[in-house]
């Protein structure tokens, strides 16, 4: 069963959608508002929004339809935002490890997933924050939106509703942990690139190679190839 719940406000998308999971048999349950006033990002960061000019969104996914490991869920649900986004924008959109989405340039959602038991059931909880109609940011900051990056307006309604169709429908039928490797590794932000990154407070020229199965980035640098872990590396872009 599939459904999407709607708050005018609310503190916390990934919060809330506990109070929607009523029933044994809420597998793909979804909750948005365009008025998140407390939004999480990864690691404790903060996720803030404009209101009315962004989405929130999240959906829990029921972990026993899930027969993937956490990392793999984690770039599949990445690289589905990324194929909606792509699919809306007519635009080229990347994946910035482990799961920003890129557009031009610019960041314009952040994901945040979290596993929480909830009513003897065990869910994956999806959060999205997805910069839509917002046209203003700080001058030095990575982030933008979709009508930034590309001009266009788009309902907000329209897009969580159809956003919320497609998530839930690729949950549904999830691909080969290899396949899934090959496409968001394909669509890397500055994958096979010399780029600048933070390294133990220290930057250093590298080029990212891929993500593998563990969750961890392989990067070549002047001293050979690592592998980093979120949080040990910073791409600065």
């Amino acid at each position: 069963m599939s459904q999407l719940f709607y708050l005018k406000e609310c503190s916390s998308t990934n919060d809330e959608i506990s109070k929607f999971l009523l029933y044994e048999n809420s597998d793909f349950i979804g909750l948005h508002t365009f008025n998140q006033t407390k939004g999480r990002g990864q690691y404790g960061n903060v996720w803030t929004q404009t209101a009315e000019k962004n989405l929130a969104y999240t959906l829990a996914v029921n972990t026993q339809n899930i027969v993937c490991s956490d990392f793999i869920f984690n770039y599949y649900t990445a690289m589905v935002i990324r194929d909606f986004l792509a699919n809306l924008s007519e635009s080229e959109v990347k994946i910035k490890w482990p799961n920003d989405i890129i557009l031009k340039g610019k960041k314009i959602v952040g994901i945040l997933i979290e596993k929480k038991k909830i009513n003897q059931n065990n869910y994956f909880i999806i959060g999205a924050g997805i910069n839509i109609l917002q046209d203003k940011f700080d001058e030095i900051s990575n982030a933008g939106s979709l009508l930034t990056q590309t001009g266009m307006e788009f309902d907000l309604e329209e897009v969580s509703l159809n956003l919320h169709e497609y998530l839930s429908e690729k949950l549904k039928n999830i691909p080969s942990d290899q396949e899934i490797l090959d496409g968001y590794n394909a669509n890397l932000f500055r994958k096979d690139m010399i780029s600048v990154f933070e390294i133990e407070k220290e930057r250093q020229n590298g080029i990212i190679r891929n993500a593998d199965e563990k969750g961890e980035l392989w990067i070549e640098l002047e001293d050979g190839i690592r592998s980093f872990y979120h949080k040990e590396v910073k791409l600065l872009y």
